[in-house]
Formats: C-alpha cells, structure tokens, sequence
C-alpha cells in the first residue's frame, strides 16, 4: 500500500519560499499520478498543483501560477512543491495525495480523483 509523508512546511514571511517535499513508500511510485492540495481553516480544501507518473504532464492553479512549481524524482520516490512569493493567503495545511493510473494520463487538480492521502504540512505565511 502506497503511503505518503509530507514535509518542509513552517512559518515564512510574506514574499518568501518554501520547498514541500511528499516522500512515498511502497511500490510502483512511478505508476502513480501526485497532486498537492492545500486546506485553509474554514474553506474548501483546493487542489494547487499535479503531476503525471512520467512527468508528462503538470498543472496549477491559477492562484499559484507564477510562484509555484511542482517537480517529481521517481528514483527518490518524491515530489517537490516549490513556492515562491509566498502570500498571507497561501497559509493552509498542505496535502499530497496519490492516483493510481494504468497509462500515463493527465493529472488533474480534482481531490476525488485522489485515493491515497499524506497527513499534511502546515504553511504559515505571516509577518
């Protein structure tokens, strides 16, 4: 069973960056397609940024285009959410989350899509 930790979350400051990492275990990480999802206190949680199983396809938010870049080392198992000018409204608890997929596909930034789930990182931007 695929498992998914997340890391690299903290407290940053408005205009700086972050690099969240989301490390699997298990098996046939490469099979998998990634999406980042963030969760705010009292909204919605929201999808930020994908990433196909073969890095074939990306996509972002329009909050965060611009200022974020997802990446993915298959070798390591991991993937990369870097953020870069950070706003008071990016703070949320962030969340990776994993798709199976038999061919490679075009991820997409729908949360039910997703059946495997990390426990989140918290990002705090704030003066």
């Amino acid at each position: 069973q695929l498992r998914l930790v997340e890391s690299g979350g903290g407290l940053v400051q408005p205009g700086g960056s972050l690099r969240l990492s989301c490390v699997a275990s298990g098996i046939m990480f490469d099979r998998y397609n990634i999406g980042w999802f963030r969760q705010a206190p009292g909204k919605e949680r929201e999808g930020v940024s994908c990433i196909s199983r073969m890095r074939g396809s990306t996509d972002l938010a329009d909050s965060v285009k611009g200022r974020f870049t997802i990446s993915r080392d298959n070798a390591k198992k991991t993937v990369y959410l870097d953020m870069n000018n950070l706003t008071p409204e990016d703070a949320a608890v962030y969340y990776c989350a994993a798709k199976s997929v038999i061919l490679s596909v075009p991820c997409t930034l729908s949360d039910s899509e997703y059946n495997s789930w990390g426990q989140g990182t918290q990002v705090t931007v704030s003066a």
